[in-house]
């Protein structure tokens, strides 16, 4: 082996150390961000769970007072179709709504980092 075979083999070893520890620091990162995300979701679906059950029981209980005061007006069967039809508007608003929410959930650190680290392997293996 010459002097100049030895530092390279050793720049190379240092670069795949190096390597090896920002993987192991975005698997430590990755972790990290799905335990708190896992934690935020439990906690959100207990709560959507009770919020569910308390308001579909309302949800039922005043649209059959709805429908009610909407009789004295109209047909009991169209009373019943407009109530019917607003209570479809307010839920597909409450799913698009939702769906907005839950698009932000994910590892946006981690993303970044790694394709931070990504480009300093590029730039400097080369």
């Amino acid at each position: 082996m010459t002097s100049v075979e030895r530092p390279v083999s050793q720049v190379l070893g240092d670069i795949v150390g190096n390597v090896q520890q920002i993987v192991r620091s975005e698997l430590r990162l990755a972790k990290a961000e799905l335990r708190d995300d896992a934690v935020r979701m439990k906690k959100s679906a207990v709560l959507l769970s009770v919020a569910a059950v308390a308001g579909a029981l309302a949800l039922a209980l005043f649209s059959l007072a709805a429908v009610y005061a909407l009789a004295t007006v109209v047909p009991p069967w169209a009373a019943a179709l407009i109530v019917a039809v607003a209570i479809l508007l307010i839920a597909v608003v409450c799913v698009t709504t939702a769906r907005k929410q839950i698009s932000g959930v994910g590892m946006p650190r981690t993303a970044a980092t790694l394709q931070e680290n990504m480009q300093w392997v590029k730039t400097h293996v080369e």
